[in-house]
């Protein structure tokens, strides 16, 4: 609930700074910095010496702050990737169909990755930051992507006048 708390600030903070820097920029480093807070976080509550506040803040920093970070760019992110007419139906499919076959799967792939690790949440932690670099790469294309595009459209807008 504090890290929900937290993000109801941080996520228009992020969404309105997207606006102005990029949004694949801001998804790009939240996508590499939530990937890499797993690691941080299950460190700092394995050594927290019994300290509450250590484990609390190992948990809303990483889910208030750096996820807030991928959440906030990201419905503009995503819808911008369709044509308009067919915005909705892409972007529904697209939502739908992640969480069936990504976030549906990822409590089996857990689990099995901490009976592997021996109990220990490193191998967990190797999977987030997998799913952190894939995201940060697939912003890169989308950048790369959208660049292109924009320079095309740019260059027929020239020709046809």
């Amino acid at each position: 609930m504090a890290a929900a708390l937290v993000m109801v600030v941080t996520i228009p903070l992020f969404g309105g700074l997207s606006d102005r820097i990029g949004r694949t920029r801001i998804y790009f480093w939240g996508s590499l910095l939530t990937g890499l807070s797993a690691f941080a976080g299950f460190w700092f509550m394995k050594h927290s010496d019994g300290s509450l506040l250590v484990v609390w803040l190992s948990i809303i920093i990483p889910f208030g702050v750096f996820y807030a970070s991928v959440y906030g760019p990201e419905a503009a992110l995503f819808s911008e990737l369709f044509d308009a007419r067919v915005r909705y139906s892409g972007i529904s499919f697209v939502y739908q169909f992640s969480g069936i076959f990504a976030s549906g799967i990822t409590p089996i792939i857990a689990t099995y990755l901490l009976q592997r690790g021996g109990g220990e949440p490193w191998l967990i932690c190797a999977y987030v930051l997998f799913a952190g670099i894939v995201s940060a790469l697939s912003a890169l294309w989308i950048g790369r992507d959208k660049s292109r595009n924009l320079a095309n459209a740019v260059v027929r807008e020239r020709t046809a006048i």
